[in-house]
């Protein structure tokens, strides 16, 4: 009787990680997915609340981004910004 409990029990465990298998598999692929979204679109977000640039510069950023992916947020961090700001003197 044991041996057939052993192998009861093995063939539950088998059946079972073939089941499960393909539904960790898809589990994986949405976090990775999800994690490369989110990873691609760290740049535009870190752009849009940079106080480096104005506006108009930050829009141009992001559309490099969009287009150029990850050299263009290279290129941000070593020239923003590209212009420089007039300052306003009136609150010295």
């Amino acid at each position: 009787m044991n041996v057939l409990g052993a192998l009861l029990t093995a063939v539950v465990v088998v059946v079972g990680v073939v089941v499960l298998l393909p539904l960790v598999g898809m589990g994986l692929a949405i976090v990775f997915s999800l994690g490369g979204v989110l990873l691609w679109l760290l740049p535009i977000v870190i752009i849009a609340a940079s106080n480096k640039v104005t506006t108009s510069e930050k829009i141009l950023w992001i559309l490099a981004i969009v287009f150029l992916s990850w050299f263009a947020w290279i290129l941000y961090f070593f020239f923003a910004p590209l212009f420089d700001r007039p300052r306003d003197y009136r609150y010295r």
